[in-house]
C-alpha cells in the first residue's frame, strides 16, 4: 500500500525514510478543524447541539463534506474505510460542524454511493470544473465560489454526467442540500446550473474542448477531457504516444479493483479465502501470477465488515506489489533489510516467505507508522521474524557494520502507477516534484547499497511508471557503483513483466494492475 509524505520539501535523507515506493504526497498542512462553509471563513459553533435533518440525502451530505476535507482540510481519499468514515472515526461530526445538521446514518447503499461519488468527483474534477465554468459563463463566478457550493455542484454534475441517476431527482436533492447547508440563494443557483446541464446532456451538446491545434493545445484539451494535469498528459504523450496516454488516463479514471493476499502465517490458504468469499457472495477470481492472491472488483465493504482483515486472515495488497517481493525472492534463513518499511505490506509478505527462519529488519523514520508494522506482524503471526528499527536510513547505513543478504529499497516516488486507486494524487503532484524526487531516490539508493554484503542483492522498486524514476535512476546508480550489476528478473516473475533491460515492470493498461517497477542488482563478491 502506498504511503504519502508532505513535500514542503527540504530534500534530506532523514525526511525521506517515512515511506517506500509509496507515492510522496504534496499536501498542504492545515489544522484538523471544521471547514468554513461561508466565503467569510466563519465556522459554526463547535459546541452547538445539532438536530437530524431527514430531508437531506445522507450520502450527498457526507460526500460534500468529505470532498471539502480532502481538498481543503488535508484528508485523503480513502476507498477502503470500514464505515464510509474517511480518515476519521467521526464523519457525522464533520457533517454537523460543517453543515450545521446531522443526517440519518449511512446504510450500505449510501456507503457505496459515497465511495463512488467522492472518488469519481476527485478523478473527474478538471472535467467537471470545465463544465461548471462553461455553464456559469463567467470564470470569475467560478473562482469566487464558496468551497461548499462548489462541492455540491461537482457532486450534481458527476451524478448527472457519469452516474445512471434520474437527473431531476439529482437536481432536487442537491438544491435542497445547498438551501439548507448554505442559504436559499445558493439553492437557486444550483437549481439553475444543474437544470441547464440536464438540458445540454439530453441534447448531447455538452461544451467540450476540441482536440485540435499544436501539441500544447491538444495536451490542454486531453487534460480536460480525461481530467488530468496538463504536465502529466504532455509527459505521457512524450514517452508513450497520444494513443497510449489516452488509454492510461482511461485506466486511471476507472473504478479500481483490489487484490487480497491470504495469510499463510495463520494457516489460512488461498482456498480458504476463496471459500469465505463464496460464502459472502463476493465475486472474485484467482491471480494468475501469485499463489496466495485473489482479485475482487466489488465487495470490499463486505470483506471488511466480515472482519477478514481485522482477524488477520488476509491483507489488501496489489499483485504488482506482490511481484516486487517475488523479485526479492526471500528464502528461509536469509537476513533482509526493508529500508522504507512502513506501512509494511512488503515487509509482512517477505516475512511470511521465511517459514520462521531468518529475519526482516524493517527500517523507518516514522515511529508511529513503524508501530503499525509491528502490530500487523503480530496479528499475522510473523513477528518472530521481523525486527523494527526506528532510524534514518542514511544515518543507519553509515553506522551499521552488519551487512545483509538482501536489501529492498521501496523508494518514495511520484505514485504515477497508482492513480486509479489514489484518486486525489494526480492533483497533489507537480512537475517540480519529479526533479526533487529523483535526487532523493539517488540519495536513498546510495545509502541502501552500503547495507548489501558482497554477493548480496539490492532491489530498487517504485510504484511509478515514469522512466526517469525507474530505469534512469538505476543507470545513474550503476555509474556511481560499478560493484553492482543487473540480475535479470526473468527467473522470478512471469516473462510478460520483464523489460528488455531485465527489469520488472507492471503496466496498468497492459496488465490491469497498479503500475510498478523493480530492478534486481547484485553486488560483486
Amino acid at each position: 500500500m502506498a504511503q504519502v509524505l508532505s513535500f514542503g520539501l527540504r530534500i534530506r535523507c532523514s525526511d525521506a525514510r517515512r515511506t517506500s515506493s509509496k507515492p510522496l504526497k504534496v499536501a498542504k498542512t492545515r489544522p484538523n478543524t471544521a471547514i468554513p462553509t461561508r466565503s467569510t471563513g466563519t465556522r459554526r459553533n463547535a459546541n452547538r447541539t445539532y438536530g437530524v435533518n431527514l430531508e437531506i440525502s445522507p450520502h450527498r451530505a457526507v460526500s460534500a463534506v468529505r470532498l471539502m476535507r480532502i481538498e481543503l482540510g488535508g484528508a485523503f481519499a480513502d476507498l477502503l474505510n470500514e464505515r464510509g468514515k474517511g480518515s476519521g472515526d467521526n464523519e457525522m461530526g464533520y457533517v454537523e460542524r460543517t453543515l450545521g445538521f446531522r443526517t440519518r446514518d449511512l446504510d450500505d447503499r449510501d456507503l457505496r454511493l459515497v465511495t463512488d461519488i467522492v472518488g469519481g468527483s476527485i478523478r473527474w474534477r478538471r472535467y467537471l470544473d470545465h463544465l461548471i465554468v462553461s455553464l456559469c459563463h463567467d470564470s470569475k463566478t467560478f473562482r469566487s465560489m464558496e468551497p461548499l457550493l462548489l462541492q455540491i455542484l461537482r457532486i450534481g454534475f458527476y451524478e448527472i454526467v457519469n452516474l445512471d441517476m434520474p437527473p431531476y431527482a439529482v437536481v432536487d436533492e442537491n438544491v435542497r442540500l445547498a438551501k439548507v447547508a448554505l442559504r436559499p440563494g445558493a439553492g437557486n443557483m444550483v437549481n439553475a446550473i444543474l437544470r441547464k446541464l440536464v438540458l445540454l446532456k439530453e441534447k448531447n451538446s455538452l461544451p467540450l474542448p476540441k482536440l485540435e491545434g499544436n501539441d500544447r493545445a491538444q495536451a490542454r484539451a486531453l487534460a480536460t477531457l480525461y481530467s488530468h494535469p496538463v504536465w502529466m498528459v504532455r509527459r505521457w504523450t512524450k514517452y508513450l504516444g497520444q494513443e497510449e496516454a489516452i488509454k492510461l488516463m482511461m485506466w486511471n479514471n476507472s473504478e479500481p479493483s483490489f487484490s487480497l493476499r491470504a495469510n499463510s502465517g495463520k494457516g489460512f490458504t488461498r482456498a480458504d479465502l476463496v471459500m469465505r468469499l463464496k460464502m459472502l457472495k463476493v465475486p472474485h477470481e484467482l491471480s494468475p501470477h501469485l499463489d496466495n492472491f485473489v482479485r475482487i472488483r466489488t465487495g470490499m465493504q463486505i470483506v471488511i465488515q466480515a472482519q477478514l482483515l481485522k482477524e488477520g486472515l488476509c491483507s489488501v495488497q496489489d499483485e504488482s506489489a506482490g511481484l516486487v517481493v517475488s523479485v526479492v525472492d526471500p528464502q528461509p534463513g536469509e537476513s533482509i533489510i526493508d529500508c522504507c518499511a512502513a506501512p509494511g505490506g512488503k515487509t509482512i509478505f517477505m516475512a511470511s516467505c521465511l517459514s520462521g527462519q531468518g529475519m526482516v529488519h524493517a527500517i523507518d523514520i516514522n515511529k508511529g507508522r513503524l508501530r503499525i508494522v509491528k502490530e500487523t506482524a503480530k496479528l499475522l503471526l510473523v513477528d518472530d521474524v521481523i525486527t523494527t528499527v526506528h532510524a534514518d536510513l542514511c544515518t543507519f547505513a553509515k553506522n551499521n557494520p552488519v551487512k545483509s543478504d538482501k536489501v529492498l529499497l521501496d523508494a518514495p516516488c511520484s505514485g504515477l502507477g497508482v492513480l486509479s486507486k489514489r484518486a486525489d494524487l494526480r492533483w497533489n503532484r507537480s512537475l517540480e516534484d519529479m526533479e526533487q524526487l529523483k535526487n532523493l531516490q539517488d540519495e536513498l539508493l546510495d545509502a541502501a547499497a552500503i547495507l548489501v554484503k558482497p554477493g548480496g542483492v539490492l532491489v530498487y522498486s517504485t510504484c511509478s511508471i515514469d522512466p526517469e524514476e525507474n530505469e534512469e535512476r538505476v543507470a545513474a546508480f550503476l555509474q556511481r557503483h560499478p560493484e553492482f550489476s543487473i540480475d535479470p528478473v526473468g527467473r522470478y516473475v512471469p516473462s510478460d513483466f520483464v523489460t528488455e533491460g531485465g527489469f520488472y515492470f507492471s503496466n496498468p493498461v497492459r496488465h490491469a494492475l497498479d503500475g510498478a517497477f523493480a530492478a534486481r542488482l547484485v553486488r560483486s563478491s
